[in-house]
């Protein structure tokens, strides 16, 4: 292994306060404290991306976990929009949602998700797939800065 992971930025787009709840409880448990920030419309996160209006002084995230049912702009929207965005495309996006629907799976790679996650219903599952994508981008993957 190489040296000690830094901290990173994660985006989470999330409109469901228990899953943010959740979300936050198991990012909290690992060693590295990664920045979590949290907005929960599609539009939001466009925003948030791209720096503008109140997320004019954000840090660009390093990792973007996004839901796909989301109010204002779909979460495929948003995938799609920082795909399409020269700017954005590099930032790893892991959806991260209750959907198992094959059609949204395809679509989601189509649209050049990173990872496409389903959300356990379980507790504990829960938490520990998100410390799972944590610690897989915090000390596995090698992000772009």
């Amino acid at each position: 292994m190489s040296a000690a992971p830094h901290p990173i930025e994660i985006l989470l787009v999330e409109d469901d306060p228990g899953d943010v709840l959740l979300t936050v409880e198991a990012l909290e448990h690992n060693k590295v404290r990664n920045a979590l920030h949290v907005v929960n419309d599609g539009e939001q996160a466009m925003a948030f991306l791209r720096q503008e209006g109140e997320y004019a002084d954000v840090p660009r995230p390093d990792l973007v976990l996004l839901d796909l049912n989301l109010p204002r702009k779909d979460g495929r929207e948003v995938l799609g929009e920082i795909k399409a965005d020269p700017g954005l495309r590099a930032i790893p996006v892991v959806v991260l949602t209750t959907s198992e629907a094959e059609e949204d799976i395809l679509r989601s790679y189509h649209l050049h998700a990173n990872a496409y996650v389903t959300k356990p219903v379980d507790f504990d599952q829960f938490i520990s797939v998100v410390r799972r994508i944590d610690d897989f981008f915090v000390t596995v993957v090698k992000l772009p800065r």
